[in-house]
This record gives structure tokens, sequence and C-alpha cells, in this order.
């Protein structure tokens, strides 16, 4: 296991240099500047501002500067934002977007899971019907689609939910059905499709003719199989909602990293665009190195240093 560890470490500090290096040159690519407004700047402070910032530095050395400031876990300083880095808007939106995430990502296991096992169960019958029709509809619908009927129909219309902020949990009704709404679905059919698969194998004929209950059968020797498709596609998910939604977060107007990032766009400003590019990276690869981890947990057949 130590050795499992430190050779996925090792392929996530490569990963990771390669994430910072493809974003940092691409920022540098695109046209324009940090500095470049509808109406120009006098030279003499843009000047002024490039060398603040190191940008009148040959790109190999700022690529330098750059990778050595994240080494130290210093993602730079925000162009737009005076006095403030991106560490601080990290510190400051992530909280924010990550309680949202977590609502929504307990609300995918409680309700995906168990879902996906009753119509498994249950398959062909009117359960596992209207299971996979609610299933479908929810794939089928993206997140700002979503998102902007639970604002029109329930804030809008009906007026029995707030359509903006995290303030009480009615707050969060609307983001987590938006944000979650995708992958609960997907989680449900997944898990439908994976559990079918093991009740099929001959283990499970098995279990069951000597004499085992449905319930052994199922929770201790199915489940524990079927979920191993479920904890791999967990992990990235994971990762993607508790750093947040750009979008969701657009919408109801929440103040997490997404808020950020959007401005950031729109700003030009982009060293928070490669911060926080490169903190969903971190968080993306350490949720996949803890689901090979839980791969041998689940499943005593999966050997890591395998």
């Amino acid at each position: 296991m130590g050795r499992f560890i430190i050779n996925r470490f090792i392929s996530m500090i490569i990963t990771l240099l390669f994430v910072i290096t493809i974003t940092f040159f691409l920022m540098h690519a695109i046209p324009g500047g940090p500095f470049t407004r509808e109406k120009a700047l006098p030279p003499a402070v843009v000047k002024v501002l490039e060398e603040k910032y190191n940008l009148d530095q040959p790109l190999w050395k700022q690529y330098i500067m750059y990778v050595g400031g994240i080494a130290k876990g210093d993602l730079g300083p925000s162009f737009q934002r005076v006095g403030v880095t991106v560490n601080q808007l990290i510190r400051k939106g992530f909280p924010v977007s990550g309680k949202m995430g977590l609502v929504s990502v307990i609300m995918v296991l409680a309700l995906g899971v168990p879902i996906g096992m009753i119509s498994a169960l249950k398959q062909n019958k009117w359960q596992d019907r209207v299971a996979m029709f609610l299933a479908t509809l929810g794939v089928t619908i993206p997140s700002f689609v979503l998102g902007t009927l639970i604002v029109y129909i329930f804030s809008a219309k009906l007026k029995i939910l707030p359509s903006y902020g995290l303030t009480t949990w009615k707050h969060y009704i609307g983001p987590v059905i938006a944000l979650g709404g995708f992958s609960l679905s997907f989680v449900a059919r997944l898990t439908r499709s994976s559990m079918l698969e093991v009740l099929g194998q001959d283990y499970i004929r098995t279990a069951r003719a000597k004499g085992l209950s449905e319930f052994v059968v199922v929770g201790k020797h199915a489940l524990k199989n079927a979920l191993i498709p479920v904890v791999t596609y967990i992990g990235p998910l994971v990762a993607a909602i508790l750093t947040g939604s750009f979008v969701v977060e657009r919408i109801f107007a929440i103040p997490g990293m997404g808020k950020y990032f959007v401005e950031s766009v729109g700003n030009r400003d982009y060293t928070v665009l490669m911060g926080m590019t490169i903190f969903y990276a971190v968080f993306l690869v350490f949720m996949v190195l803890v689901v090979d981890i839980l791969y041998g947990f689940i499943d005593p057949r999966i050997k890591v240093h395998k």
C-alpha cells in the first residue's frame, strides 16, 4: 500500500505540473492582456503595472517564477483586485461552494444508490419504470436549464423558495437540486445497470441456493461489487461538485468559487483563472487517489500493488 501511494503521489505531481504548464502558456497565448481596456491605459501606467507583476520578464522566466510560487503554496496576486491574492479568493469562495457541494453529494449518494438498487430488484415493474423515466429525464436536462426552471417556477411564480444566496436551509434547495440533479440521475442508472450485472453472476445464484436471505445476498454479496463503477464516478464527481458549478452559482447569485472564476474571465484576471484551474486539478487528482484506495476495501480481489 505504501509503495502504491508513493507511486500515485509521483504521478499526481507529474499530472499537476502538466496542467500548470498547459494552463500557464494558454493564458499567455490569449490575445490582449490583463490590463487591456476598451479605453486604453497610458503606456507609462501599463509599464509600471507590468513591472509590478513581473510581466515585463521573458515568458520562460515568468513560468519559473510562477511554478516556484505554486511550490510554496502561493498562487499569486489578483491583477484586478488590488491587494487581494488568489489564495484569499479561494479561501473565501471554497467554503461556500463546498457547503453547497457537500449537501449535493449527500443527496446524490443517499438517493441515487437506493433508487438504482430498488430499480434493479424490481426490474421491469412499475417501480423500475418510474425510476428510470425520472432518471432519464434528469440526465437529459442540463443544470443551467434546471436551475432556471427552479428560479422561474418556485421563486418567481410560486414564491416558496429564495432565488439567491445561501442564508437559510431553504436557500440550499434550489441550488442543490440544480447542481446534483444530473449526477443523481446518472448514479441511479449506473447503480441499476451494475446491480443487474452482479445479480446475474453465478456466485449470487449459489448464495441464493444455499438459502441465504435476500437481504444478505443483496447487502453483503451484490452491493459491494455493484458499487465499484459507482465509486469510480463518485471520485471526480465529488471534486467537481465541491468546487462549485460556475453556472449554478451564477444563476442563484452564490458567492462561491464559480463567481470569482466567471468574473475573472471577463476581467482577464489570468492569475485567478489559473489558480482556480490548478486548485480544481489538485482536488481532482486527490479524489482519484482516494477512489483507487477505496477499491481495495470494497473488493478484496483488487490488489493495489498489482
